[in-house]
């Protein structure tokens, strides 16, 4: 497998170049590269011919020889390699230079002044680009990570709403379960919620009245009603909560019921529509949301949206 060369072609000819206008004698090039932090390995060969046959070797062949050296090395050249290029970029003193050789040897340290300024340029762009893709990165793996964990509530609230219908021989404990359920499907969809609410009496300590649970949709406070019951809600079940929406100013209200609502229910629900927003749910609905896997809060705009602009509180949506 070849090496990999760290020093590109045109900086590897500006620097064969250029350190030999910058070191009078040949031995002033092996030490330039000694104070750079070349490798004695490196070294040896040139250091040598130059110590026993000067003659035999010139200052371009040194530098040549030795970056071949470095570059090879890799990354464990690496120091060797920026500190040569600093030494020469950061080059002032051009009086140690001979005389002939000072402007010359100007002009070939602008050039790679410049050469390393452009790279620079773009590695900082690169760097940039990398960063700002790794955000996108770690943005997209957060939001890959967050959907999962909500599939896996929605789905484990799905299997605690599906047991409750074998639950037929306990009708209480299954409601109190339904309101748990379906608490935890709103958080799920990250609907802020408030669940089992009482309020009491600041004398007493009893209990003034109860709500299933609390949401926020579209910034508008919505009070939850839900009832497991094997016939259709009637106005015993529904005036309670309909009394509570109207004891706060700007609350909403939904009820969710298992089957369905008494004609008296929907006629009462659709007069308060002129005061209040409120919107029926079946039970259905949800169970089919959960088994297409669909959106709650859209489910549940919509619902409100019938209610407020088409005075529909009961709009059934199924599919």
């Amino acid at each position: 497998m070849a090496e990999q060369f760290h020093y590109p072609p045109e900086v590897s000819n500006l620097l064969v170049d250029t350190v030999p206008l910058l070191c009078r004698s040949k031995k002033d090039v092996v030490l330039f590269f000694q104070g750079a932090g070349v490798a004695q390995d490196d070294l040896a060969e040139v250091a040598r011919i130059v110590q026993s046959n000067p003659g035999s070797i010139n200052k371009y062949d040194i530098v040549r020889n030795v970056l071949t050296k470095v570059n090879a090395r890799g990354d464990s050249g690496l120091s060797a390699r920026r500190e040569i290029i600093k030494r020469i970029v950061e080059f002032e003193e051009f009086s140690t230079c001979w005389p002939n050789d000072q402007l010359k040897a100007k002009g070939l340290v602008a050039d790679l002044r410049k050469i390393v300024n452009v790279k620079d340029s773009f590695t900082r762009m690169k760097q940039e680009r990398d960063a700002e893709r790794e955000q996108v990165l770690a943005r997209q793996r957060a939001e890959q990570a967050a959907a999962a964990e909500k599939r896996a509530k929605i789905e484990y609230v799905s299997k605690r709403l599906f047991a409750l219908f074998s639950m037929d021989d306990k009708p209480q404990e299954r409601g109190k379960l339904l309101e748990a359920v379906l608490n935890d499907l709103f958080k799920a969809y990250g609907i802020q919620v408030r669940e089992d609410f009482r309020r009491k009496s600041p004398d007493t300590g009893t209990v003034l009245e109860q709500i299933d649970g609390v949401i926020e949709l579209d910034g508008a406070i919505h009070l939850v009603e839900m009832k497991w019951l094997n016939m259709p809600v009637g106005m015993g079940e529904f005036s309670p909560h309909l009394s509570r929406l109207f004891l706060r100013a700007n609350a909403h209200g939904i009820f969710i019921a298992t089957n369905g609502y008494t004609e008296p229910v929907l006629a009462e629900c659709k007069n308060a529509l002129n005061l209040k927003t409120i919107f029926l749910c079946s039970l259905q609905e949800f169970v089919m949301l959960l088994q297409r896997q669909g959106d709650l809060v859209a489910l549940l705009k919509k619902k409100s949206q019938a209610a407020i602009i088409d005075k529909n509180p009961y709009l059934e949506v199924l599919s």
